[in-house]
């Protein structure tokens, strides 16, 4: 293992003259407040973080936090933004509940037996795939029998990892910095339950998955999938002294609002703390449409929290941003202070925080290429907590790390627009 020069000791370089020590918090926040300066809580030291992470995190909590508990955005507490699937857990809690839903016969028959219902996104391959797989014999609106019917279990699982059982895609057509349609479409199979049944269907799915021994794998199907899932001790801690120093700590995941705010508890945070994918109902029950964004409107089904779509809800839910001004990076003083993410999905709103950029190393080529080039000295890089990954190749920063709206690949471009050069995977 190799120590980073880049992610560790630039961070510390750029940090240093401007954070306080781990143990005191803000002076001129507390005497500003008419308080005597306290100490303030910090991470716990018996937790391991690469190399001097945990040090700089102290020290981007004591400048900029309170010390008097949780606060509000809306009372000027500092903002602090959670990625959930492999940021704050070890896999993914979408997935899960999706198996879950396919193994127990919660998913149902799409209007007219035809499932360009379900995702205006789906190919005419995926779209035949499931029809021929699933059958037309079920009527619409009632569970297909997904537990004892295991080619249309395998279609589902295979279209739900983008491509059909015969390799073809499955979807097409979308935005690339504001949805994945992959994504977007296990909440889409949520139609036709109610908000209850949904949240019943995740606390199921989190029971079976906290209880499988570690590595854990399950059929789904014939399709052997993930079948565990673990909260990561390091991030529980973060987001506790976060909170306990004053920040409004909230969650931003491309799952389901639903299911996130089922796991969020663990972590101390009330449901009006997480955002997530947020299915529209009808009469109290969710239709397979989605929740806009930015002057989206409902049901057009073609923003989630996905990459720019992710700044586009923190801006909205959290900031009162409406319209397309919602896509735009907010002033400075008007923007999260810490961010935390694993995935390219995190990379709008990781860029957008002004204090610290923790990145969980899952070798995903753009986003590590932001956090190595490091370019004002804020982002911190971290290995997997559990089971990290091995190095990856050098991170093609400079040819093809970047995906454009259109699926197409090019340069990952700096804020200024200059060109990263590729980068060494160095935290490992």
């Amino acid at each position: 293992m190799v120590m980073s020069r880049v992610a560790t000791a630039a961070a510390a370089g750029a940090l240093a003259g401007v954070l306080l020590s781990t143990t005191a918090c803000s002076t001129e926040r507390s005497e500003a407040a008419g308080a005597v300066p306290a100490a303030c809580a910090a991470l716990d030291p018996g937790l391991t973080w690469y190399g001097d992470v945990r040090q700089q995190l102290d020290r981007v909590i004591a400048e900029h936090g309170t010390c008097d508990g949780t606060g509000a955005v809306a009372d000027g507490a500092p903002l602090a933004l959670f990625d959930w699937d492999n940021t704050a857990v070890k896999n993914d809690i979408g997935s899960a509940t999706a198996y879950w839903m396919i193994a127990n016969d919660k998913i149902l028959q799409p209007a007219g037996a035809d499932w360009t219902a379900t995702s205006r996104f789906l190919t005419p391959a995926a779209a035949g795939a499931l029809s021929a797989a699933c059958g037309t014999e079920v009527e619409p609106g009632r569970a297909l029998p997904t537990s004892t019917d295991a080619d249309c279990a395998d279609e589902i699982v295979a279209v739900l990892d983008e491509k059909t059982t015969a390799g073809a895609p499955a979807f097409a057509g979308y935005d690339h910095r504001r949805t994945k349609a992959a994504y977007a479409w296990a909440v889409q199979l949520m139609g036709g339950h109610t908000n209850d049944e949904i949240t019943a269907y995740a606390t199921a799915a989190r029971e079976a998955n906290l209880a499988a021994p570690e590595g854990a794998e399950q059929t789904v199907g014939t399709t052997r999938v993930d079948g565990w899932v673990r909260y990561y001790p390091q991030i529980k801690d973060l987001v506790k002294t976060l909170r306990t120093n004053g920040f409004d700590v909230r969650i931003i995941s491309a799952s389901a609002e639903p299911v996130v705010r089922v796991w969020a508890g663990e972590l101390g945070l009330d449901p009006d703390r997480v955002m997530g994918v947020r299915p529209v109902e009808a009469n109290g029950v969710l239709t397979g449409h989605l929740v806009g964004c930015g002057g989206v409107p409902d049901g057009d089904d073609s923003v989630i929290p996905y990459i720019d779509g992710k700044r586009c809800q923190v801006n909205e839910v959290v900031y009162g941003v409406r319209g397309p001004a919602a896509f735009e990076p907010l002033p400075v003083d008007r923007r999260q202070v810490f961010a935390a993410g694993d995935s390219v999905t995190d990379v709008t709103f990781l860029g957008d925080a002004t204090g610290a950029r923790l990145v969980v190393n899952r070798n995903n080529a753009e986003l590590m290429c932001n956090a190595y080039d490091n370019a004002d000295g804020r982002w911190l890089v971290n290995p997997m907590f559990l089971d990290p990954k091995s190095a990856a190749a050098p991170y093609p920063c400079s040819t093809t790390a970047f995906t454009a709206a259109d699926g197409s690949a090019g340069p990952v471009h700096r804020p200024d627009g200059s060109v990263i050069a590729d980068q060494a995977d160095a935290v490992f």
